[in-house]
């Protein structure tokens, strides 16, 4: 990703916040803190702070595209995370 303004190359995140994943999929932070704290949704937990790894967001773009289907988040959930 290139940044126009300061010329320099910004690299992809590796995390995102709640807020931003819940924009990108389109639904209300509260539903996706409630996906997260039922286990259907992958987070990472850092005291009280909660962070979606891009890669499950990209790997779950990704199997939606492969499968040409709809894929349940709770498949890329680990079990006891969050």
């Amino acid at each position: 990703m290139f940044n126009s303004r300061s010329g320099a190359t910004a690299e992809a995140p590796r995390f995102y916040s709640v807020e931003q994943v819940a924009q990108l999929f389109g639904v209300s932070s509260m539903t996706l803190y409630r996906a997260i704290a039922g286990r259907e949704f992958p987070a990472i937990r850092i005291r009280g702070r909660l962070i979606v790894p891009a890669k499950a967001v990209d790997e779950m773009v990704d199997t939606a595209i492969e499968r040409n289907s709809t894929v349940d988040a709770a498949e890329f959930a680990v079990e006891g995370a969050a």
